[in-house]
């Protein structure tokens, strides 16, 4: 269960809590305005594809650095002050090895498909060295991780198994406020658990996540909730549950949910690509009302011609809104004709689009309107296709330093370049021999820990790494490698 802070008051807090996703056909008819609503079909129809989840990390020996103790140092090795204590030294810091605990957590999930694959939520996957899937009827799978997204808190998850009980993805904008949902999951170890409220808000934004317009619901949430499903009357999932506002830690608030809309692009993305394809309009902005409300606090008259849209604070050069002629100043109404009252609305519609699509956007500018038509680009400024990089795309070898190349080359860290092939580091000529210390002002100390920084850097906005480290001699080397083409 993720906690988010800095976003309500001191004694509020906003816990993260559900996902998911489905296929099914039937339909049932609605119900007549002020008739009770019967649930048992949508609970019927939705418990069998929501599975429970166990999340297992393994014990991991750590180097951790810790403060020295003089006198502890003393007696361990009253000749540490002749023959050297490595890196810690008199009144400094020390290595130290520790063992962490074994950590188990658990979760939902949801049956997206008939051979396999499982919605759940990011955090509750992330680090995990094994996960095992218990469906409705007890069956247990071990499961594989296809891919997974921190700015949407999506995972997309794989079971070997056949005919498994999918369920309906519905359209999340046909859902309104007021209409009947039901949460489902696995909430403070209670399996196969149903929960009912209604929708009580839509687009919200709490600032947990990067790409956020959620579903508000009061259909009660708690903890092992995180991967279960929002579904509607006709037990069609039409969100993934997230997050949990709350005094207490448990439920006694609203819970928002994740809608279909952005769920489906993510997991089209992570079957496809391994990595979400995110397309950016380029600009940095708030809601009208908040900057208008702000300007008045500080005593300035503000009108901007609407009171809806985004104001846009500032535009990212070479962007879409850039090519649109968008300017600091001006106010986001509408993109491909879609009124967006706010910045979550605007989110939601370019989360189900990838770079290279074509958008109009209609805007206020000295609030005359304008629509222009501009091509979305990804985060790195072009309309590529953006992958994960795998440690391949170095060619090289590598093996963590010796306690003699440590103690020679005055190191507490590092990977030593075994082999260098065809690859980025030839490329940039980096030899064999030379040890690894820092990659983007993050210390090396694992084969790991490179692989995470490769993957990591390979999407993001300046996909370069930046590398510190000695060559055997002992002299300091420096770096820059590109990784994209």
């Amino acid at each position: 269960m993720k906690k988010i802070g800095n976003y309500l008051s001191s004694t509020m807090c906003v816990i993260v809590l559900a996902f998911s996703m489905a296929s099914c056909n039937k339909t049932v008819a609605a119900t007549p305005a002020g008739q009770p609503v019967d649930l048992t079909y949508a609970a019927e129809k939705a418990l069998p594809s929501v599975v429970h989840i166990k999340y297992v990390q393994n014990s991991k020996i750590q180097t951790i650095e810790v403060q020295s103790d003089p006198f502890e140092d003393f007696f361990s090795d009253p000749f540490g002050g002749f023959f050297g204590r490595g890196q810690g030294g008199q009144g400094g810091t020390r290595k130290r090895q520790v063992q962490t605990p074994k950590r188990t957590a658990s979760g939902s999930g949801v049956i997206i498909s008939a051979d396999g694959y499982i919605v759940t939520n990011n955090h509750v996957v992330d680090g995990a060295d094994e996960l095992t899937v218990t469906l409705n009827d007890n069956q247990e799978y071990s499961a594989r991780i296809i891919g997974t997204d921190k700015t949407t808190d999506l995972a997309l998850i794989k079971i070997e198994g056949k005919n498994l009980p999918a369920i309906a993805i519905a359209n999340s904008d046909e859902i309104k406020v007021g209409e009947w949902v039901l949460a489902v999951g696995n909430p403070l170890g209670l399996n196969n658990t149903v929960t009912a409220g209604i929708v009580s808000a839509k687009a919200r934004s709490l600032g947990a996540n990067g790409v956020e317009s959620f579903i508000q619901t009061d259909a009660a949430i708690n903890a092992g909730n995180s991967g279960g499903a929002l579904v509607n009357t006709k037990g069609e999932l039409v969100g993934i549950n997230a997050m949990l506002y709350s005094q207490t830690g448990s439920y006694s608030g609203y819970g928002f949910a994740i809608p279909t809309t952005i769920m489906n692009k993510v997991v089209d993305d992570l079957k496809q690509f391994g990595t979400v394809q995110r397309a950016m309009v380029g600009i940095q902005g708030i809601n009208v009302k908040e900057y208008i409300d702000s300007e008045k606090d500080r005593g300035n008259e503000i009108n901007l011609g609407t009171m809806e849209g985004i104001y846009v604070a500032k535009v990212v050069d070479g962007s879409a809104a850039a090519s649109a002629g968008i300017v600091e100043g001006d106010v986001i109404i509408a993109i491909d004709g879609q009124k967006v009252s706010k910045m979550a609305e605007l989110q939601e519609i370019i989360a189900r689009k990838r770079p290279g699509q074509k958008v109009a956007i209609t805007y206020l500018h000295d609030k005359k309107k304008k629509t222009e038509t501009a091509v979305l680009k990804n985060e790195q400024g072009n309309t590529n296709v953006v992958r994960n990089a795998d440690l391949d795309v170095l060619g090289a070898n590598f093996r963590e330093v010796s306690a003699a190349q440590k103690q020679q080359l005055e190191i507490s860290n590092g990977l030593e370049v075994l082999k260098v092939n065809s690859g980025k580091l030839k490329a940039a000529g980096v030899p064999k021999g030379f040890i690894i210390l820092r990659v983007n002002d993050q210390d090396i100390k694992t084969i790991d820990d490179l692989q995470r920084i490769v993957k990591e850097t390979s999407t993001s906005k300046e996909p370069v790494l930046f590398i510190a480290g000695k060559y055997p001699t002992g002299k300091l080397g420096y770096f820059a490698i590109p990784l994209s083409e």
